[in-house]
């Protein structure tokens, strides 16, 4: 299964992104419920989610609020004191606040691990860019209160929807961007569009100036797209297209002003992928469990730790990990520093064959109805394979005190009955 991102006739920005997600058939509810909640140490929105015409083109609408209705950029770089500096929250409170989202007591728990890990990378993304530009430390970047709760209702309802559409088992591609041109004026006076933050979140991918003098890309929009995209084409691949979906952004403008997604099916599914491995024998467990969590919070897709004999005799590990090309270097560099191993092998650009895949929910009965999502796999036409979420069995197994395996048992039972039924698909 692949997911095409197409920016190219209006740009991207957060709500354009989220909304896009919906239209593809994420619950509008639950989108809703994320980004409100996600948003309550932040100063808090209200989110109004509708289907709305842009120039001939039916599209979904996020309208995103500030509780008091303000609409200003998310970062500014400031050095005034504390006692001058009470509406803006450093980069260090800042990610503290989004680490505490699922330790809040109205917490939802559609907000995961894998959720915050991805929207920190994100803001990480943004933060690391006006800090280049600045020629200031990371944490000397300041984000603005207001402009906060704005992005990050954007940023959480986006990777929300990425994970809840299944895309994290789709290869995401991404289209080039137009950028819009002009100036806009900003906390340092005029300056161009696209803004120098934008620019420098899209370096390498390809984009392109207009077609109007207004800003089409926003910070957040880029930094979301390079966080979610495997790869950068520029033109759109060979696909059998399954569905089209567009989120619609906030201006009107003289052509449809949407970011469209595109779904469907690759000839082949092929992934390439890099595959990163090194041997060491002197790591006790606990820095092997941090570094295990720690891969995987800065964009692995898979982590292997391999009992092995080296050299003599002497026990040993195989650090294996598969990841995106794109994220390669922060890898490796994770690795030397955490490990300090002298060398790592790298196998670029392997390619990967991978079964279709396809995300479901069903509602079961567990002591009062629990959704439970299931990854099911598809080859040649035909199921293969069906397995529960771990995220959604755990948290059940937590609330109800019922064993894991019980309801992995129960979970298993509910999706054969149900892919039987509607898939006349016999296991």
């Amino acid at each position: 299964m692949v997911l095409i991102i197409d920016p190219q006739n209006a740009g991207i920005a957060g709500n354009m992104i989220a909304g896009a997600f919906v239209d593809l058939g994420v619950n509008e509810k639950e989108m809703k419920e994320v980004m409100e909640t996600a948003t309550a140490d932040f100063g808090g929105v209200k989110v109004n989610i509708e289907k709305i015409n842009k120039n001939g083109i039916q599209s979904t609408y996020l309208d995103v609020e500030t509780v008091d209705g303000s609409d200003l950029n998310m970062i500014n770089f400031n050095e005034s004191s504390d006692s001058e500096n009470k509406h803006f929250i450093s980069y260090k409170n800042f990610l503290d606040n989004i680490n505490n989202i699922n330790k809040n007591e109205n917490n939802s728990d559609l907000i995961d691990n894998q959720v915050i890990n991805l929207s920190k990378n994100v803001f990480k993304r943004i933060a690391s860019s006006e800090s280049i530009i600045h020629g200031k430390s990371i944490e000397q970047i300041h984000f603005h209160e207001v402009g906060a709760a704005d992005a990050v209702a954007d940023v959480f309802g986006s990777v929300f929807g990425y994970y809840a559409s299944g895309c994290d088992e789709k290869k995401v591609i991404g289209l080039p961007i137009a950028l819009g041109g002009g100036t806009t004026s900003g906390s340092h006076g005029r300056i161009p569009i696209p803004s120098p933050a934008t620019l420098e979140i899209l370096k390498g991918v390809n984009c392109f100036g207009g077609p109007v003098n207004t800003e089409l890309a926003t910070p957040t929009g880029a930094a979301l797209y390079m966080e979610l995209c495997d790869e950068f084409k520029d033109f759109q691949p060979m696909i059998k297209t399954q569905k089209v979906a567009y989120g619609a952004g906030k201006k009107d403008l003289d052509f449809p002003n949407v970011l469209r997604m595109i779904q469907g099916y690759s000839v082949i599914d092929v992934q390439k992928i890099d595959v990163i491995e090194t041997n060491i024998d002197h790591l006790n467990g606990e820095t092997l469990g941090y570094l295990f969590d720690k891969l995987f919070e800065i964009g692995a897709r898979d982590v292997s730790i391999i009992p092995t004999i080296m050299k003599k005799g002497r026990p040993g590990q195989i650090i294996k990990v598969i990841t995106k090309p794109m994220d390669t270097e922060k890898i490796l560099s994770t690795i030397f520093e955490e490990t300090g191993t002298l060398g790592i092998r790298v196998y670029p650009q392997t390619h990967r064959g991978i079964a279709k895949r396809e995300i479901i929910s069903l509602d079961i009965d567990i002591q009062g109805m629990k959704k439970i999502r299931f990854k099911i796999g598809i080859m040649n036409n035909k199921i293969i394979s069906s397995r529960p979420e771990y995220e959604d069995i755990r948290k059940i197994a937590s609330t109800t005190n019922l064993p894991l395996n019980k309801i992995i048992e129960i979970a298993n039972f509910e999706i054969k009955k149900h892919l039987e039924n509607d898939y006349n698909n016999k296991f």
